[in-house]
């Protein structure tokens, strides 16, 4: 059986056939198309635009491929293009030619469409699933290292002592934002293209707002020309996971250096790491690795949908078939990336008594120092120049700011007092309580807070 080549004397060149058929991918979309169509079906019998007992033949029909389908009896022929034609043709061959009036008051266009916004809405449901199981498991490595002092850099530079559930609850809020975009996307992907036809709507009494209701849909589309040459919803989800597979990436640089004998902030699991083929002592951090790399081809999917989508004239084209391969496939990366990252990271074993010696390195005190200058009365700027050449001093001597003598710290300053020797990792963490700081009190009210979003998650 072939179909939409009635106008055209010639059958499609064989390389053509092969170039243009996308059923290699797009019956990915099986499950989708056949709820849709089912859906499409029982609105057609309730409107009388079929017969009610035509309408029942159908959506039995269709019931019976997706079993067909799903049991891997189903072959899907290359020649029939896509996913769409494979099923109706099917259709067609099990219940005869009332198969035929499936397609009444749809075209392929309006169908792809739909098929499109549910494959989306099901992927966010799923991305969000995969953030938030992230998310416990940053709050379970957090809470168990809530008390571990850790080193905070800037530029790769020891800058402030933190603790660690502080650092890594950091993740958790870049995490708990994009559960925010891809539920901001699928408010915008929830709605349904079915009755714009080829772009113009369709002539017949179609009741748009019951298949909307029979798939779920929030609401129905307001422009039948945007409607099937739309897919921002699409760009929409690759944006929303190329952010998180960036934070997921930069969570996985920290880990490729923490777990560095240069650093030994954390060992990894040997369930995560891999060896070398000639060096035997090495664990590499493949899945960290891999993580970050997969992050640019997340991006180059995105981007590649904004070249094809840019100079589209309205409505539908061609073109738009390469939506589907680079969807695809981001939805496949970010639910592996994020699954097998929270084994990793779940698993990672913190040492506490090495980040504390790191924290300890590099005068990392020294802005607590003019921090105490300040407490004095002196200007901070004063107070950062006087502690500048202290540090400059100290460096010099091959000293730590704790080995100086009071009386060399007040020959920097007379505010110095012998208190000032008290300053120290715990005390400078405890300081910063302030809300969304890094001070005990302040921990267990972010933990509490993150708790608590996971709670109205579920």
């Amino acid at each position: 059986m072939k179909f939409s080549r009635a106008r055209l004397a010639k059958e499609l060149a064989e390389k053509a056939q092969a170039y243009t058929a996308s059923v290699a991918f797009d019956r990915r979309l099986y499950r989708h198309d056949i709820a849709g169509s089912i859906a499409h079906a029982k609105m057609l019998g309730q409107q009388g635009i079929i017969s009610p007992k035509e309408a029942e033949l159908i959506v039995m029909g269709l019931v019976s491929i997706r079993e067909e389908i799903e049991s891997g009896q189903f072959q899907f022929k290359p020649e029939m293009e896509d996913v769409h034609l494979n099923i109706e043709a099917r259709l067609i061959e099990k219940i005869g030619a009332v198969g035929g009036k499936l397609h009444t008051a749809r075209s392929r266009n309006d169908q792809v469409a739909l098929d499109m916004r549910l494959f989306v809405r099901d992927s966010i449901q799923e991305a969000i699933a995969g953030l938030k199981e992230f998310q416990r498991v940053l709050l379970d490595v957090a809470e168990a290292n809530k008390q571990t002092v850790f080193p905070g850099y800037t530029h790769l530079q020891l800058a402030q002592p933190v603790v660690l559930a502080h650092h890594l609850l950091a993740y958790f809020e870049m995490f708990e934002r994009d559960v925010e975009r891809f539920r901001d996307c699928l408010a915008r992907s929830d709605v349904l293209p079915l009755g714009s036809g080829a772009l113009a709507g369709v002539p017949y009494p179609v009741d748009r707002e019951f298949v909307a209701k029979e798939l779920g849909f929030a609401r129905v589309s307001r422009n039948s020309i945007d409607a099937v040459s739309d897919r921002d919803f699409v760009l929409e989800y690759e944006a929303a996971a190329s952010i998180a597979m960036m934070h997921l990436s930069r969570l996985s640089e920290e880990i490729v250096l923490w777990s560095s004998s240069e650093f030994g902030f954390v060992e990894m699991d040997e369930a995560y790491a891999t060896g070398s083929s000639i060096m035997p002592q090495k664990k590499n951090p493949d899945v960290a690795e891999l993580a970050r790399g997969k992050t640019g081809r997340v991006y180059g999917h995105l981007m590649g949908l904004l070249t094809t989508m840019k100079g589209l004239p309205l409505s539908y084209n061609r073109d738009l078939q390469e939506d589907k391969e680079g969807l695809f496939d981001t939805v496949d990366t970010l639910l592996a990336s994020l699954g097998v990252c929270a084994g990793m990271v779940g698993s990672l074993k913190v040492n506490a008594v090495r980040t504390r010696e790191a924290a300890g390195k590099g005068y990392i005190l020294a802005t607590d120092l003019a921090d105490y200058l300040v407490r004095q009365g002196v200007p901070f700027r004063t107070a950062h120049e006087v502690v500048g050449k202290l540090v400059s001093y100290a460096a010099e001597k091959g000293k730590a700011l704790s080995e100086l003598t009071s009386g060399e710290y007040r020959s920097f300053s007379p505010l110095f007092g012998d208190e000032v020797k008290s300053i120290s990792l715990e005390s400078s963490v405890a300081s910063r309580n302030v809300t969304g700081g890094t001070s005990p009190g302040q921990v267990e009210r972010a933990l509490a807070r993150s708790r608590e979003i996971l709670g109205k998650s579920r």
